[in-house]
């Protein structure tokens, strides 16, 4: 048995989620179902980054144990099998026991909002037509950087052991009407970054201080935060691994 990795990207508007569902189009379930096709033999992925419903992905990567050896096209056919909205980059062997999401060494977002109306961006930002104090959101996006416990920006009904991340970037940027803010983390909880955005947000409109925002970081109360922003806007840019791995 043959362990592989398969790097993948994909526009997520018409999906319900990454994971696999029942009754539901995922993007896990298509790249499950082209690699049963190809294989002819039922393939069951472990994927390293759930994404919500909408959310996008220039990569992602998902594990799965074979004991056929691979066409020398399988990227190519998997591509011809897979729909225009999901794309397979690469096929990697791995050691048998490395796991697609635990040997993860972090990962890397971006979400962006767009201030002046363009339906190129309709599902690829966050149409968000409001003047906005950019350094108070840079300063936002500073403040992340010291602290280390994110319970307030988890969504209730996670099953994790610690809500601990350690964020190694997080800053705003502005250019060309599109407001962008990137986040790198060694690990992510649900909704963390939609919580993260939607907050600093109420700071970049003058509606928290950063005081206030501080506090709701530190109540560590998920009712604080604001996760009302919405998926399409939201891009998974990175998955990292130990240099080497493949």
């Amino acid at each position: 048995m043959a362990r592989y990795f398969i790097e993948v990207a994909y526009m997520g508007a018409r999906y319900s989620g990454f994971q696999v569902q029942e009754n539901a189009v995922t993007v896990q379930s298509e790249i499950d179902r082209a690699a049963g096709l190809l294989l002819r033999e039922r393939v069951v992925t472990t994927g390293s980054s759930r994404t919500d419903a909408g959310v996008h992905a220039r990569q992602n990567f998902l594990h799965f144990d074979t004991e056929q050896a691979l066409h020398p096209q399988f990227v190519y056919k998997m591509n011809a099998i897979l729909p225009q909205d999901i794309v397979v980059k690469g096929v990697y062997p791995v050691d048998d026991a490395l796991h697609s999401r635990f040997a993860a060494t972090g990962r890397a977002y971006e979400y962006t909002l767009y201030t002046v109306k363009d339906p190129f961006m309709t599902d690829r930002g966050y149409f968000y037509p409001y003047r906005m104090d950019m350094e108070q959101l840079r300063a936002a996006a500073d403040i992340l950087r010291g602290y280390i416990d994110f319970s307030t920006f988890s969504k209730r009904n996670t099953q994790v052991k610690t809500f601990n991340c350690r964020i190694s970037e997080s800053r705003w940027t502005e250019q060309d009407h599109r407001i962008v803010y990137n986040v790198s983390a060694n690990r992510f909880l649900r909704g963390m970054v939609r919580g993260l955005v939607g907050t600093m947000l109420r700071v970049g409109r003058g509606k928290l201080t950063l005081d206030g925002f501080r506090e709701v970081i530190e109540s560590r109360d998920c009712t604080k935060a604001d996760f009302a922003v919405p998926p399409q806007g939201l891009c998974l840019m990175r998955v990292m691994y130990p240099e080497g791995l493949f």
